[in-house]
């Protein structure tokens, strides 16, 4: 959430994120009426309560004449206590509701628009001329079907649409992908983790799930859980509730958890292949940093998402997301986008957003800063950048290092992985 103090002293500049974003900019006036109610009951509590305490002092020390008069005026006063108690837990509790439904404030960098309102910002590797190499690229549901390595047909069986098997030098590609990440991760200083996979509410509506996104959550009702679709929601709330000394800071963390998405309102888009599935592997870089040295980090969880790539030897473009497109939690984000050979375009394969404190501040994840020889407390910020999600690093690797004879030349990186294998083959039917 924001800083109820931000909203109060610039306004304008919340209207204004929320316009950029496309979202209900009426929410900031709402929240600041329902502030200025939370504000004002405490004031009538409080000097109601401090009556009602002097008030009692008198009663002990009036004459009997007068203690009949003044039990009178404290029944009264007691019901007025009860009734501003009810109205400040009413102002707060709306207070509190109104300001988990406002989108983080956006970067003034952010380009303004919806999903196709990106700006490119750089662009990386050489695209591929199959022409010139005289074949034509098959795509990756082929390819990995060949190779032994994809079966849709019984994922489909078992599980529904959107659910399929890694078989093979499939599950073998996978493995060698999450080992060489959590290597990557784990060289550049981050703790590696395995997260839980079911969450409480808290911590999924604390990191910005439950609102624009919670469509896409599944939810277990009976048990009250959520599965998670990233590891960022229990890497934010890892921390939840505690306060960590600022020369602790920088903490890193390498998530690696299985990932649950519904895939809500994409309908007959990206049904082909593994490219959009509703459950996936990922590797999460997760980052609790200094407020002050949020934009920074944003730019190195960039840079080890470029080196990932880098090393995979897949041509890709670094995209600045345009308001529209960020998520509730995200100031700014920066996606690394993998050309697909078979589309002719480039797909997202990795995000890295800058969150601000905006988790921080929903989770209460402070710092303890010593300036002047005194302990502040403040909220944190949080940062978090995939480094591999599997099943489209996979169409990547796939599309992108195939050869005419349908095997795949296997990333020097993977190698180590992959007992020094150069090359995955098509297996024989």
């Amino acid at each position: 959430m924001i800083d109820l103090r931000l909203l109060r002293e610039d306004p304008d500049r919340v209207r204004a994120s929320q316009r950029a974003r496309g979202e209900d900019v009426g929410l900031v006036d709402a929240l600041l009426s329902a502030d200025e109610r939370r504000r004002s009951s405490g004031v009538r509590f409080d000097e109601l309560r401090s009556e009602q305490k002097s008030l009692g002092k008198l009663v002990s020390k009036a004459s009997p004449e007068e203690r009949a008069e003044l039990l009178k005026k404290a029944e009264q006063l007691k019901a007025d206590v009860k009734a501003a108690d009810a109205a400040q837990d009413e102002a707060d509790e709306e207070t509190k509701s109104l300001l988990l439904r406002l989108g983080n404030i956006v970067h003034t960098d952010v380009p303004v628009g919806g999903e196709e309102d990106f700006v490119v910002l750089e662009t990386h590797g050489t695209i591929r001329d199959f022409g010139a190499e005289g074949f034509e690229p098959k795509d990756h549901l082929e390819l990995g079907e060949a190779l032994g390595a994809i079966d849709m047909e019984r994922g489909a069986k078992v599980s529904g649409s959107r659910f399929y098997y890694l078989t093979g030098v499939g599950a073998l590609l996978e493995l060698a992908l999450v080992n060489a990440a959590i290597a990557q991760a784990t060289e550049a200083g981050f703790i590696p983790m395995l997260t839980p996979a079911l969450v409480r509410p808290r911590a999924m509506e604390g990191t910005g799930f439950l609102g624009q996104a919670a469509e896409n959550v599944y939810h277990l009702e009976k048990d009250d859980f959520y599965l998670v679709g990233t590891s960022e929601v229990p890497l934010a709330a890892y921390h939840m509730d505690e306060i960590i000394d600022a020369d602790k800071l920088p903490l890193r963390y390498a998530g690696f958890s299985p990932c649950f998405r519904r895939e809500a309102g994409t309908y007959g888009k990206d049904t082909r292949g593994i490219f959009r599935v509703h459950q996936f592997d990922k590797v999460e870089m997760f980052s609790y940093v200094d407020p002050a040295d949020a934009e920074a980090e944003h730019q190195r969880l960039l840079d080890w998402e470029k080196q990932w790539l880098t090393a995979l030897g897949l041509p890709f473009q670094v995209i600045d997301v345009a308001t529209g497109d960020l998520g509730s939690s995200a100031s700014r984000k920066f996606d690394c986008e993998a050309w697909i050979p078979t589309q002719g375009k480039y797909r997202e394969l990795t995000s890295a957003s800058n969150c601000d404190s905006f988790q921080a501040r929903r989770l209460s994840v402070r710092m303890r800063d010593n300036r002047d020889g005194k302990k502040v407390l403040k909220p944190l910020a949080t940062l978090n950048g995939t480094l591999c999600a599997v099943p489209r690093t996979i169409v990547a690797i796939l599309e992108n290092h195939q050869l005419p004879d349908g095997s795949v030349r296997v990333p020097e990186v993977l190698r180590p992985y992959l007992g020094g294998r150069e090359l995955l083959e098509p297996v024989a039917k």
